[in-house]
């Protein structure tokens, strides 16, 4: 039986003291020329909020009010009600009793939508309990996953094969076969489902009797296999032609882009394919256009060092450099520099590979290697177009560190990255690439090093209690206080795909080179550097900045294990006056 209102929703809110009359005026005016529901536009009004609401019809209707972010729910349940339906009713089904199933709705006195759930979900019984609208999104996006479909798909796709006695190379490229068909398919649900649980790489792999496609979330690697391995040919055939690469090339590795708009989302896809012993191996960069540029507030940076990085980057001329290993988020640093500086009084040049994004008002270069167009080529050319400020994709060889240093000297700000482990390393890397020690000393002004850590994820944290090996490893590494410390662990939910972990934190250190350092880097003594660097006052290792985010329950003691392994070489004792939260 289906709850039902005694009175409207506004006059119950109003005779409950929940809102004024004049609350609901207001709303009803604003309903009336917005089409939306009254409980939708009395939240967005500010009147109300959306748990407030729900609490009171769950009471009004006498259905329970849940918290779904914890619920573990069977796939096979959730799939009682097509995903098309279940975006669309706002419903979701989380519990399969035999002859009735428990459905949860954000809006419990839609009747409409009851109805047709009703008759979607014969011959069950339906029972209504009401959940928070986020909830159910994020449930949408966690639950919903195309693993199956392409399973699916791709045992459609090896069968159509197997019907055919050849391979049709030529209607597939043409795209008038059920073959092409059904592989289009096949890759829109794989690239739906990555954008879904926002991976940054898809994998396309063929072994020997598997098909592996995996995708980077948060850094990690999650794998799907497929028995039908025979399809990896046309997969890799078509992904070849929307990146315009050469599809009878086999034997030698290519590199191509292409776009998309995938579910509301614009995604540049940068794509490269190696041969291997099975086939060809295919690594799609996903990077979403759509969401926008971080600026440097939106990073994660402490406040601390994002006001060093701002006095920093106010220089009229010098160079700063970004390090880190690939994937540690140094081209959204760098771009978050240039949107802070991008004004219409500053000229602004970069040369990059690839161009990630695109920045109006600035001049973006692409590197093209196959015609000469190289980082140093392009540099020179740069430095006579009158730039204020220049920014160099990375830092690959000893004439490009010499250029983009003489160009700091010259009444330039030049932006540039380095693959290196921290940032002290990072000026010494510049010195075993050749260039000289006076230029490095003359032109380097701060150097910042990130890494990036798993986030524990907020709807399955709990508290974690240390055991005697992670406390004999933190006193091995650490010298500070964690006595009042508050260790965190993600249980695992459907919010973060049962890992434990969802989304990423940046881990920052900022070394500005002082007068000490400029000395010993000009006399090209890098022990000296190094002792200069660790003995700053204003210098925090990375690993002092990983610790503190464990103390503080934002990441895991496996997570900072992780990074603290990585900079080994680089670590100081922390000192002790740090306080941990």
């Amino acid at each position: 039986m289906k709850p039902k209102l005694k009175m409207r929703l506004g006059d119950l809110l109003v005779q409950e003291q929940i809102i004024g009359e004049a609350q609901l005026l207001e709303a009803l005016a604003e309903q009336r020329s917005s089409g939306k529901k009254l409980g939708r536009t009395l939240i967005d009004l500010n009147c109300i909020t959306e748990e407030q609401l729900l609490r009171f019809l769950s009471q009004q209707l006498n259905i329970p009010f849940l918290d779904i972010s914890k619920r573990p729910i069977p796939s096979k349940v959730v799939n009682l009600l097509p995903e098309v339906q279940a975006r669309r009713f706002r419903a979701l089904v989380v519990e399969d009793n035999g002859d009735s199933v428990l459905v949860v709705m954000s809006d419990p006195a839609d009747l409409q939508a009851m109805d047709n759930l009703e008759v979607q979900l014969l011959p069950k019984l339906l029972k209504i309990a009401v959940v928070t609208e986020s909830q159910l999104l994020d449930a949408f996006d966690n639950l919903y996953r195309r693993t199956d479909e392409i399973a699916q798909i791709a045992g459609k796709l090896e069968e159509e094969y197997a019907a055919d006695d050849q391979f049709d190379l030529a209607s597939l490229t043409q795209g008038d076969s059920d073959n092409e068909t059904t592989v289009v398919k096949l890759l829109q649900s794989i690239f739906e489902d990555a954008v879904q649980m926002r991976a940054s790489d898809i994998h396309i792999e063929p072994g020997e009797k598997v098909l592996r496609i995996r995708q980077r979330i948060d850094g990690q690697l999650h794998e799907n296999l497929l028995p039908e391995v025979s399809i990896a040919a046309a997969l890799v055939l078509r992904l070849k032609l929307m990146a315009g690469l050469d599809i009878s090339e086999k034997r030698l590795p290519q590199d191509g882009r292409f776009h998309m708009e995938i579910k509301g989302h614009k995604i540049d896809v940068r794509m490269s394919t190696m041969p291997i012993y099975h086939g060809e191996s295919v690594v799609m960069r996903l990077l979403d256009q759509s969401a926008g540029l971080l600026t440097l507030n939106e990073t994660g940076m402490p406040p601390e060092i994002l006001a060093r990085i701002r006095k920093q980057i106010k220089r009229p001329h010098g160079m700063l450099l970004v390090t880190g290993p690939t994937g540690s988020g140094k081209t959204t640093t760098l771009y978050g520099i240039l949107s802070e500086l991008n004004t219409a009084d500053r000229k602004i040049i970069t040369v990059e590979d690839p161009v990630e994004y695109q920045l109006p008002r600035i001049n973006q270069v692409q590197v093209n290697h196959k015609i000469g167009l190289d980082f140093s080529h392009v540099l020179r050319t740069t430095l006579r177009q009158d730039p204020d400020i220049i920014m160099v994709g990375e830092m690959r060889d000893r004439e490009t560190v010499e250029i983009g240093l003489r160009g700091a000297l010259t009444g330039h700000f030049v932006l540039s990255t380095l693959h290196t482990n921290d940032a002290v390393t990072s000026a010494l890397r510049l010195l075993d690439m050749g260039a000289a020690s006076y230029l490095v000393a003359s032109a380097l002004r701060v150097i910042i090093a990130q890494r990036l850590v798993r986030r524990v994820c907020q709807s399955c944290s709990g508290d974690y209690q240390l055991t005697a090996q992670d406390s004999a490893w933190l006193n091995s590494v650490s010298h500070l206080d964690f006595s009042q410390a508050t260790f965190k662990i993600g249980s695992g939910c459907q919010s973060c795909n049962g890992s434990g972990y969802r989304g990423r934190i940046g881990v920052f250190e900022i070394l500005e080179l002082d007068e000490s350092m400029v000395e010993a880097m000009r006399t090209g003594n890098p022990q000296d550097f190094a002792l200069a660097a660790k003995n700053s006052p204003n210098f925090t290792p990375l690993a002092e900045s990983a610790l503190k985010y464990l103390g503080e329950g934002m990441t895991t003691i496996e997570e900072v294990a992780k990074l603290v392994e990585d900079v080994t070489e680089s670590h100081i004792p922390l000192s002790a006056d740090m306080v941990t939260q």
